[in-house]
């Protein structure tokens, strides 16, 4: 095992989470027993992830806008960023609608199963609180999004993980550093560096216990899907979302060899643990410091660029989210409200799922939360949503697990994308946990 790559360890490590998972649950308490001594080294991994990203993403992006001496070079990296991420979210967001309208995967359902998987899940808490969430965030004004950018007091933004928060602040420090004298700048820059320094080390650590923590979330992950039968009738919605990811990958592989002359394999190799990682945990927050990791050290990435298009990118760029929102809300509407697919309510479609991807949290599950908002702006009947998000909801888990890979798939070709255009695109210098353990042993 000492000598497979990571990624290789990280696949074994799913592989049998998922065997040991169906064979639990074939098991009288098999489900109890994972539940009770298999999950909490998942939540354990999760929480370490989430524990490093805030210092990761504050220090990365301070040392990162300090290091650029130019104010004008942010406002075009910050520029080319939103740019590139909002037509890449188009792109997914036109792959969605286009698989769904040619395959129909929601024509002629039998209201048989529509009734199965509504008294099943219609009441169930998952799709309540996710109303609910919905509810919330619409009753909050046009200019929220914007309000909630700014933060009132930073230690509060650091303690909740408000990402787009710490952004901002960490941008604010970042130019003010520029504006004083480097003499009076170098102590704290020299700090964030060494925190950088430090948070990456820690990466690298944690790192070491990924493949036993991927067997944990994948078996915990398996023992809750108990109902086969729905999941095969959802298994052609499924299909398109899955299909229309798959492209979506394709197509940053496309801009990968094309624009940055890499070849695919060399990318997808270098970044396939933060993306296994990111299938695991459902999370494109939680893996952001694996993303980081990967791209600098792996692919080359100068950290100026990294740490401002990453931490972005797992906040506002959603481009598997929107992809399966366009799936999603055309498939409820292909089954229950089929008068509703005009081609203007397409149009809309494509306007709120961009918009949504941008205000949708880099959490689990939060693409259906979002996925409300965008049925709703096309006039969605209100009594048919919890119908709606019951018939998508058996199968959102894994569907979720899939669309946040494509996810950091995206921020890292991004990354890639932007680091090339700035002439700031190195050869790779790995890392490794033990590199200076000889020396402290």
């Amino acid at each position: 095992m000492k000598k497979l790559a990571l990624h290789w360890k990280i696949l074994i490590g799913m592989i049998l989470g998922i065997v040991f998972g169906f064979i639990m649950n074939t098991i009288d308490g098999g489900k109890e027993f994972v539940t009770d001594w298999i999950k909490p080294f998942g939540t354990i991994f999760i929480n370490l992830l989430k524990l490093i990203a805030v210092p990761l993403i504050l220090a990365s992006l301070i040392k990162g806008i300090s290091d650029l001496k130019d104010i004008s070079k942010i406002k075009t990296m910050g520029f080319r960023t939103m740019v590139i991420y909002m037509l890449t979210t188009v792109v997914a967001i036109v792959i969605g609608l286009g698989i769904v309208n040619i395959v129909k995967p929601g024509a002629g359902m039998s209201a048989e199963t529509i009734e199965k998987i509504k008294s099943k899940y219609e009441t169930s808490s998952g799709v309540v609180d996710k109303l609910a969430k919905a509810s919330a965030q619409n009753e909050s004004g046009p200019l929220q999004a914007l309000v909630d950018i700014f933060p009132s007091n930073i230690f509060q933004s650091l303690g909740n993980a408000s990402m787009l928060q710490i952004i901002f602040f960490a941008l604010f420090v970042g130019i003010s550093l520029l504006l004083i004298s480097e003499k009076k700048a170098k102590p704290l820059m020299d700090f964030f560096d060494s925190l950088n320094e430090v948070v990456m080390k820690m990466v690298d650590l944690i790192m070491l216990f990924a493949p036993y923590a991927v067997f944990a979330l994948l078996a915990n992950v398996i023992i809750a899907f108990d109902d086969t039968e729905i999941l095969l009738k959802l298994l052609v919605y499924a299909i398109c979302v899955i299909a229309g990811l798959l492209l979506m990958i394709s197509f940053y592989l496309i801009l990968v060899s094309i624009y940055v002359k890499k070849s695919p394999l060399w990318f997808l190799k270098n970044i396939s643990p933060a993306q296994l990682l990111a299938f695991s945990t459902s999370s494109s927050a939680a893996t952001l410091p694996v993303t980081m990791e990967r791209v600098e050290e792996h692919l080359g990435v100068d950290k100026e660029v990294s740490g401002f298009v990453l931490p972005v990118g797992a906040t506002i760029n959603m481009d598997g989210t929107s992809l399966y929102q366009a799936i999603a809300a055309v498939f409820i509407m292909q089954v229950i409200w089929p008068e509703g697919l005009t081609f203007s309510n397409q149009l809309i479609i494509v306007a709120t799922a961009l918009l949504a991807s941008i205000g949708s949290a880099a959490v689990p599950s939060a693409g259906m939360v979002m996925l409300v908002i965008v049925l709703e702006s096309i006039g969605f009947p209100e009594e048919l949503l919890p119908i709606g998000l019951a018939l998508i909801f058996a199968v959102d888990r894994p569907l979720d697990m899939m669309r946040t890979t494509v996810n950091v798939t995206g921020d890292a070709t991004v990354s890639m994308i932007i680091a090339k255009s700035l002439g700031k695109l190195h050869e790779p210098k790995p890392k490794e946990w033990d590199d200076n353990y000889e020396a402290v042993k």
